[in-house]
């Protein structure tokens, strides 16, 4: 029997802004509610047309190109995450009157009485990497969970798929959650959410780093038991300070440091919490070691003992015991190319950080070793990378650039770093990884790490970050056969 929730759309005319994974699971989901479903995209190649015609099998209308125009009598527009504020579909529905809203917005409406409980997650970087060992910790702690939203699973797939046809409805679900969604999400109320850090990104979506900022605090709206922020990243607290939560909501820090009252941080080794014990004033709990996150993968990255940090503290805030935290955590295996260590060879280190897409993250990355010869460069999405070199400069053995941006660094590299040799190679052709690690083997000695950290988003080049890291490790591996 569906929920009132449900039944609301039935009848209605919805227009569905996009034809990507998020576009498709809420035009089907809709239309199997019985509403009356349009989708829009400005595209008209033969993917889109592809989709276009699944989804008029299903009595869904497609209307491609110069046809992404507010259809007459639409009563709610549901955008998928890339479709800016300002497009015209939207300002065109605001002079009809009708709402705007998001996937992740329609998936909060269909929950049933008995739903799930969310736990959120959205920062600049690490966001995946956070709610993967979230979900990792409550499944230890026996828990029927799943990793969803912005982290590739449609959240309105396992909204309406919860408990139907006998499967076992979830009790919890760790929610990634992207600045896009949070823009269109005003009802959203997590149980408990986490800003993990805040650097300038999407700046071109959002239109200012105050408005990118605000839609990532949207998180913390009408949260219930915690606020979690970073105590490194003073803006993520300010965030939680302009929240409006349930009574009783209390702010938990993660700290890389020795934590106080009401915080999570390390103690020699150890991941310990001192907010969800009896005395948070004179009382500690243990969690787990370091060397517990992701072990067998070498000391993880400082970043990655944060991440750590964070998902045990939303855990924490849901009631899951100690020992679950570190069950969890040993069973984590991170994704490819997000600090993956590749070889060792001749006493060099070679570790892809493909992933890294931006200034932020690639910072992250440099700070976790010593001495690094840095592959960087690719499609700088508007950045800049003078604040990035000044704090890595002293770690730098040298720099290899490729891709279409690469000047850019060279530059910074110039002004900040002066006497850091840099290999500038002018070929933005994929084999150019090939000779990039050659260079950054030739500059390397014993004791250093060749850090594929790009800073840059991989277009240029690479069909995606996954392809460009496979590059790299490929390029390492032939680099190693060559000598044996």
């Amino acid at each position: 029997m569906s929920t009132p929730s449900q039944a609301d759309f039935a009848g209605q005319h919805i227009t569905v802004a996009g034809l990507g994974v998020s576009g498709i699971s809420a035009a089907r989901a809709l239309a199997g509610l019985g509403a009356r479903v349009t989708v829009v995209d400005g595209g008209d190649g033969e993917k889109q047309r592809a989709a276009a015609r699944e989804l008029a099998a299903e009595e869904i209308t497609v209307r491609l190109g110069d046809g992404a125009t507010l259809p007459e009598g639409t009563d709610l527009v549901v955008t998928s995450p890339g479709w800016k504020p300002d497009s015209p579909l939207f300002a065109a529905a605001a002079a009809a009157g009708v709402d705007v809203v998001g996937d992740v917005e329609i998936a909060w409406r269909l929950r049933g009485p008995d739903a799930a409980a969310w736990l959120g997650v959205t920062g600049t970087n690490g966001k995946t990497t956070t709610v993967r060992m979230l979900a990792s910790i409550l499944a230890a702690e026996g828990l029927h969970t799943a990793a969803v939203g912005n982290i590739g699973t449609p959240i309105i797939d396992v909204v309406l798929g919860q408990g139907q046809d006998g499967a076992q409805p979830y009790d919890v679900l760790a929610v990634e959650l992207s600045s896009y969604q949070l823009h269109w999400a005003p009802s959203l109320r997590a149980h408990s959410a986490v800003v993990l850090n805040l650097a300038p990104d999407h700046l071109d979506w959002h239109g200012s780093m105050q408005a990118y900022a605000a839609d990532k605090g949207r998180i913390y709206e009408g949260n219930t038991v915690a606020c979690v922020y970073n105590a490194a990243d003073k803006a993520t607290e300010d965030l939680v300070r302009e929240a409006d939560v349930e009574e009783g909501c209390r702010a938990i820090g993660f700290t890389l440091g020795t934590p106080g009252p009401s915080q999570l941080g390390v103690v020699e080794g150890i991941l310990v919490d001192r907010a969800f014990v009896e005395n948070r004033q004179q009382q500690a709990q243990e969690l787990a070691e370091v060397s517990d996150i992701a072990p067998g993968s070498g000391t993880p990255a400082p970043h990655n003992i944060a991440n750590a940090l964070a998902a045990a503290a939303l855990a924490r805030a849901f009631g899951v015991r100690p020992a679950a935290v570190r069950d969890g955590l040993r069973a984590f295996h991170p994704d490819a190319h997000r600090i993956q260590h590749v070889a060792e060879r001749d006493g060099v280190t070679y570790i892809d950080d493909s992933k890294a897409t931006n200034t932020h993250a690639a910072e992250a990355s440099l700070a976790a070793y010593e001495h690094i010869v840095w592959i960087a460069g690719g499609l700088a999405k508007g950045a800049t990378f003078d604040e990035l070199v000044q704090k890595s400069a002293a770690r730098l053995r040298g720099a290899v650039l490729i891709g279409a941006d690469r000047a850019l660094i060279r530059e910074a590299l110039a002004r900040h770093a002066p006497d850091v040799p840099v290999v500038d190679l002018d070929r933005t052709d994929t084999g150019a990884m090939s000779e990039a690690v050659r260079e950054a083997a030739r500059l390397a000695e014993p004791g250093d790490t060749v850090l594929l950290a790009p800073a840059c988003a991989s277009m240029d080049m690479f069909v995606n970050y996954n392809k460009r890291g496979e590059a790299f490790a490929d390029a390492v591996g032939e680099l190693t056969a060559r000598d044996h």
